[in-house]
This record gives C-alpha cells, structure tokens and sequence, in this order.
C-alpha cells in the first residue's frame, strides 16, 4: 500500500517557532601570505627563456631538408594518417556524441 503524501493523521508536529541569540561577531579577514609572486616570476621566467628560443628547431628542419634532398625521406602514408586520426581523437575527447 502507499503512503499519502503530505501531513499524516495522527502525526503532530512541533511548529513553534525557536528563539534564537545574536551572533557572534565576525572578525575581520587576514591577509594570507601565498606563494603567488614566486609562481608568477617562474612563470614569467619561463615564458622568458620559451621567447628567446625560436619556435621551431632549426637544426631538425635542415635534417629533413636534406634528407628530401638526397631522396632519403621516406613516407609512410598509413602512419601519417594514424596520428592524424590520433591528434583528431584527441581534439575530439571533450564532446560527448
């Protein structure tokens, strides 16, 4: 059998209303020491030394340059394809569909 829903016969609940005290009050809030500034000059250091580099690795590239060059580079289409559907699966791993 189910029970209604609502007050129940025969079921008498306390409705007074409770007196209640003043609160005590709030101190004021204190300063915390962070470690802020010393993660902001890491990180502003490192982005520092990351400008002064240059963004891609000149010596790799004048490796594959000759090696095109010379006809020693060698393409593998079925791996260039794997990492591509790799790199879109991860692109792709927030959305839920």
């Amino acid at each position: 059998m189910v029970d209604p829903i609502g007050n129940k016969a025969g079921a008498v609940s306390d409705r007074r209303i409770a007196p209640i005290g003043r609160a005590a009050p709030v101190e004021a809030a204190k300063p915390v020491a962070s470690e802020a500034p010393a993660v902001q000059s890491t990180a502003a250091q490192l982005s520092a030394e990351l400008a002064a580099k240059p963004p891609v690795d000149a010596e790799r590239v004048a490796r594959l340059r000759a090696a095109i060059q010379e006809g020693r580079y060698s393409r593998d289409p079925g791996a260039v394809a794997d990492r591509m559907l790799a790199l879109k699966n991860e692109w792709n791993s927030d959305d839920p569909a």
